[in-house]
């Protein structure tokens, strides 16, 4: 049955207004002041995805980068960018010697981010040295750019019991395989840090794969409701695993999904690095003066499989595979610092040099014997060892007494 509006029941409640008081109210407030649009603008990304740089190494004119009021990115630093190229250069030399790795047996498995490495890059380098990054499995690359020595970087690829570098010494998040579990470690860690009134900022990394899982859905809700410094950073490379982003959402972005939570969303173009790091330093700046969390989605493509043990010709074709290597992060910075005279041969050179002595020592350093304590296996599972625990120990350590005796 349909109620007009004279047959409505009193309630003694003043009638509803288009905005309530409370947060949404306050925040609508400071949206208005500070870029001169309503705050459902502020949250929408904007029309189009924020394009810098074309994929032919050119500088777009501003009318075509995407922006507009409220979404405004300016190019950053002449020392920004070149810094940023030289950390591109060697994240995708890492990459390629890794896989190489892999297929000599050095290292156990290797989820290639080849393609990707502008993303990784401008995560790490958006964030100030008290900021905290949590990557996943494949930003092996953003962990090496927040600092974090390769080899240890690498360490958990080799099959090693721990995750190679401390995570308390670098604000660096453990890699781990688990899908979407670092996002509520991030949001915690945030969470704590405005407690204690600390200037921290949380930029947690993440795949279009995860923005179907649950993990999601509860990180935003509780950053968002909390109003905590974090941005979620969505590397959309198309494919969770074999699954294509049209079998997981028909959002008409994944960063549409900000406003749902309350949160401003963005979409960038995720093979050019000067639009990337333009829109995650103003992130990185709009949480740490406390407008609360943002979502930024990245467009991006891994040009290799999933891991050394995926086969990705069973979902794609090579004529889309060839269509991103069109579009690659790497040649096309490239020709924007020649174009600006910020790079020459010279340059190119010293930076390649700097990229082959990173593969070196991860050759070297990754082809060393770690020394193996079988007792491990147990130490470390809980602060007092269960009673299975114990036996399961003192059998072990009695057959490698007796392996010891027999040689």
């Amino acid at each position: 049955m349909t109620i007009s509006a004279s047959q409505e029941p009193n309630t003694g409640q003043p009638p509803a207004t288009d905005q309530e008081p409370g947060p949404a109210s306050e925040q609508a407030s400071e949206v208005q002041r500070k870029f001169g649009i309503s705050v459902e603008d502020y949250m929408l990304p904007a029309r189009r995805q924020i394009q810098m740089v074309a994929p032919d190494g050119t500088l777009k004119p501003e009318s075509e980068q995407g922006t507009e009021p409220g979404h405004e990115y300016p190019i950053p630093g002449d020392a920004e960018l070149v810094a940023a190229y030289e950390r591109l250069v060697v994240g995708r030399r890492v990459n390629d010697q890794n896989s190489a790795l892999v297929r000599q047996g050095r290292m156990a498995v290797y989820p290639s981010s080849h393609g990707q490495e502008a993303c990784q890059v401008a995560a790490a380098m958006c964030l100030s040295d008290g900021d905290w990054l949590f990557p996943t499995y494949r930003d092996a690359v953003a962990v090496m750019a927040k600092g974090v020595d390769p080899v240890q970087a690498m360490t958990i690829f080799r099959g090693d019991w721990h995750g190679g570098y401390d995570p308390h010494e670098h604000k660096v998040g453990i890699q781990c395989t688990p899908l979407t579990t670092q996002l509520l470690h991030a949001v915690g860690v945030a969470h704590a840090a405005k407690l204690r009134g600390e200037d921290t900022v949380v930029l947690a990394m993440c795949g279009d794969g995860a923005t179907s899982e649950g993990d999601f859905h509860e990180a935003l809700n509780f950053a968002a409701v909390f109003h905590l410094p974090v941005i979620f950073f969505v590397q959309n490379n198309k494919y969770a695993i074999s699954v294509p982003l049209s079998h997981q959402s028909v959002a008409p972005s994944l960063a549409h999904k900000a406003v749902g939570y309350g949160m401003a969303g963005e979409r960038v173009d995720g093979n050019d690095l000067v639009a990337l790091l333009a829109v995650l330093d103003r992130a990185v700046k709009l949480a740490r003066e406390g407008s609360g969390p943002l979502l930024v989605e990245a467009h991006t493509y891994r040009m290799q499989a999933h891991t050394n043990a995926d086969d990705d010709t069973r979902y794609r074709d090579n004529a889309e595979v060839s269509e991103w290597k069109a579009k690659d992060p790497l040649s096309r910075m490239d020709v924007y610092l020649r174009s600006r005279g910020l790079l020459d041969d010279d340059g190119a050179a010293r930076i390649a040099e700097r990229a082959e002595a990173v593969a070196t020592q991860l050759r070297e350093g990754l082809g060393e014997d770690v020394p193996v304590e079988p007792q491990n296996l147990f130490k470390y599972v809980f602060s007092t060892p269960t009673p299975q625990l114990r036996e399961q120990s003192a059998l072990l350590a009695d057959e490698l007494a007796r392996e010891a005796g027999a040689k």
